[in-house]
């Protein structure tokens, strides 16, 4: 079977993020968290329209997505680099988390730990599907939609909000190369 252009779109969209996380400590924090607010949403949509059907192809076959590639030490150094890039933007406070509903306090999160649980799953599938035939990055593809619906998907959606906010609200002296 061959991969249709939404299904590579996915791949790569992962792979580029993977690979913008890896670099965050090269560029600026603005450079950072615009690149995060142009790559996220692609991520959404690319990984929301992989076919419902793939789903249903594979959900009898064990394609190994809980492979694990990515080790603590690794996922640690790739958060503590974001929480550095982000400094004092890192924290914000979370609305949809669910112990939410049995609390008076807000419920703190980090940039840095919600961007670095996404790069755990799209590192991890960037790695399956590496090696993966056609058929095998399917079933990787349905995969991560399954976890993207149940899971990760609303961490994404969560992390936009302050990503936005940096973006719209935070003075920085490259607001004016932005425009050039």
């Amino acid at each position: 079977m061959k991969l249709n252009n939404n299904a590579l779109s996915a791949i790569a969209l992962a792979n580029e993020y993977c690979q913008a996380l890896e670099l965050a400590t090269s560029v600026s924090p603005r450079e950072f968290v615009l690149k995060m607010t142009r790559i996220l949403p692609r991520i959404y949509i690319a990984v929301s329209d992989i076919p419902a059907s793939a789903d249903d192809d594979s959900n009898d076959m064990d394609f190994g997505f809980d492979s694990i590639h990515l080790d603590e030490t690794y996922y640690n150094e790739i958060r503590d680099n974001i929480a550095a890039v982000m400094g004092e933007h890192d924290t914000y406070l979370e609305t949809f988390h669910e112990d939410m509903k049995y609390s008076d306090t807000p419920i703190a999160a980090t940039v840095s730990e919600s961007l670095a649980d996404l790069f755990q799953v799209l590192y991890n599938f960037v790695e399956d599907v590496r090696e993966a035939d056609p058929d095998q990055a399917l079933g990787y593809l349905s995969d991560l939609r399954r976890q993207f619906a149940e899971y990760w998907g609303g961490t994404l959606c969560n992390v936009m909000r302050p990503l936005n906010h940096y973006i719209h609200h935070t003075e920085d002296e490259d607001d004016e190369e932005d425009f050039i």
